[in-house]
């Protein structure tokens, strides 16, 4: 039996398309509801109860809710965008308090929850102002602590995860300090001085929308329920976050079920990437920002035009182009509409054998044949292509 206590919220992307009411603590209590018994903890707008209430009767877990004025919603342009949140005057309801054997917290938006247990997986959730598991009295005889970087570093005030993740650890009294790292995988510290990387694995399709809730989930089932080292746990919730990001399928299976599947670990290539694609109305300007900035989030140098070199004549563009070109070890090409200057850039990288992985949702397979050709990789949904530049396979 585990408590789920976390936020239960409306979730839209635009691109690839999505709308489902999940949230960090409905959709833990989902995924783990055939792993074990699970009682879900949260917050909730009236009107929304009976699609929760379906959502449990659908996947089996219990619940118990807080009345709020209005259900907190996440609208995404795509899975790496910043989602705009609603109501933008988010009212608090009372605290929640929470005791359990096993018991995952995840950070709300609408509230606070001070829970008791034994083994308790603590996930701040919060990109600006992650809280303290214990500042407001909260309690574990056994503590894991699963954040990401940026959490990390609000929470501690360190850039460097290693030493950052060792100050949380004391500051917090907890056995373990998990720091995911998207596709890099995740980091692992633990109070008795081990630390490990365990890497990412490799899909050929990307959903990052809630894959930090199935982590943790799965880090909570396998350390907290099964009571596996925080190494193995933390590989095998990367493992099934690797399955939720291809199928979107929540559900965390036995960890014998994990280890079996044929899953290859990613490699996360730092590097020069040249990001080719016209940018010559607001949309493809648009389009060149969004690349640009999740490239470079991913810790990813990034060569634009748009941003390096910018507009002019023919023979002052295409030789700097061209020069920064050569100082890239990959390319995303923005491909969409076949701009002769991209398709050109496209051929020019193939030549000197630079690969190329090609965002295209719009060109017909006539239209890629020689793309298709010549070894790119062509990808169809944007999250994707920032991910698969990044593991350069």
């Amino acid at each position: 039996m585990i408590a789920v206590v976390g936020g239960v919220y409306h979730e839209r992307c635009i691109t690839p398309d999505w709308h489902q009411l999940y949230g960090s603590g409905g959709r833990a209590a989902a995924a783990l509801s055939g792993f074990t018994q699970v009682k879900l903890h949260s917050y909730l707008g009236g009107v929304d109860l009976r699609s929760l209430r379906a959502l449990a009767a659908a996947t089996g877990f219990e619940f118990a809710t807080t009345e709020i004025p209005e259900t907190v919603g996440f609208l995404y342009f795509h899975p790496l965008s910043v989602p705009f949140i609603s109501p933008t005057t988010i009212r608090s309801g009372p605290d929640l308090a929470v005791e359990a054997e096993t018991v995952l917290r995840f950070g709300m938006l609408e509230g606070d929850a001070v829970v008791r247990g034994s083994r308790v997986v603590y996930d701040p959730q919060s990109a600006n102002a992650p809280k303290s598991f214990r500042a407001n009295g909260s309690t574990a005889d056994s503590l894991a602590i699963v954040l990401n970087r940026r959490e990390l570093e609000l929470l501690v005030g360190d850039p460097n995860p290693e030493t950052a993740a060792a100050a949380l650890l004391i500051a917090e009294r907890a056995d373990t300090v998990v720091v995911k790292s998207g596709s890099r995988g995740a980091l692992v510290v633990q109070a008795d001085g081990l630390i490990t990387q365990v890497p990412a694995y490799q899909t050929d399709f990307v959903f990052s929308i809630g894959s930090g809730d199935i982590f943790a989930a799965a880090f909570a089932a396998y350390w907290g329920l099964d009571g596996l080292s925080a190494t193995v746990a933390a590989d095998l919730s990367s493992r099934v976050v690797a399955r939720y990001c291809e199928s979107r399928s929540a559900a965390i299976p036995s960890a014998e079920e994990a280890k079996a599947w044929p899953i290859a670990p990613a490699t996360f290539r730092t590097g020069r990437v040249y990001l080719a694609g016209p940018f010559f109305s607001m949309g493809e300007r648009w389009l060149v920002e969004e690349a640009r900035a999740a490239l470079l989030g991913f810790g990813l140098e990034v060569f634009s035009p748009l941003h390096d070199v910018g507009t002019g004549p023919a023979e002052d563009v295409a030789p700097k182009d061209l020069a920064g070109l050569d100082l890239c070890d990959r390319m995303l090409a923005l491909a969409d509409g076949a701009d002769t200057g991209t398709i050109f850039e496209i051929g020019y990288a193939r030549a000197k054998g630079i690969p190329v992985i090609v965002f295209a949702t719009t060109l017909s397979t006539e239209a890629l044949k020689m793309i298709a050709g010549s070894d790119c990789v062509i990808v169809d949904d944007f999250c994707t292509a920032i991910y698969r530049t990044g593991w350069l396979a």
